[in-house]
């Protein structure tokens, strides 16, 4: 794989400490939330990991979107990171769920291309048979009767 950027942070003090990228654009302190027994107040892994998630789903929506040269609108991503125990093992487990909206395609063509990005995206990649991910479209066009 050719590395066409490289993000680069530091933690310190893990769930209940700082993180920074080197570009110091993101200087975050985070806590435990409250669900896991911490004082909650700040940010949290799962957050973080939501929010990356999406963001780079939508990057690989559009990416096939520029490519088949359709117009997708502005698309919309309701991101959800679930921890817990891993069932039968030692550790934790996560599980994702992404609620996606594309406004100006129809249903099962929103659908089409929620799963060609699930296929791209590296976030997906790099969860595919590790976590369960929960993905649901959402087309805003509708089409005519017929169509």
């Amino acid at each position: 794989m050719k590395i066409l950027y490289t993000a680069s942070v530091t933690s310190v003090g893990g769930r209940n400490g700082h993180v920074q990228s080197s570009d110091g654009k993101l200087n975050l302190d985070l806590a435990m939330p409250p669900e896991m027994g911490g004082k909650g107040g700040a940010s949290n892994p799962e957050q973080l990991f939501a929010a990356g998630y999406a963001a780079c789903f939508t990057g690989a929506m559009e990416f096939i979107a520029r490519q088949k040269q359709i117009s997708v609108g502005e698309i919309t991503i309701g991101a959800k990171v679930g921890i817990g125990p891993n069932d039968g093992g030692a550790g934790f487990g996560l599980a994702v769920e992404l609620d996606v909206t594309v406004p100006a395609l129809a249903q099962a063509d929103a659908e089409a291309l929620v799963k060609e990005a699930h296929q791209v995206c590296p976030y997906s990649n790099a969860t595919r048979n590790n976590i369960d991910v929960k993905l649901t479209a959402h087309g805003g066009h509708q089409q005519a009767a017929g169509n």
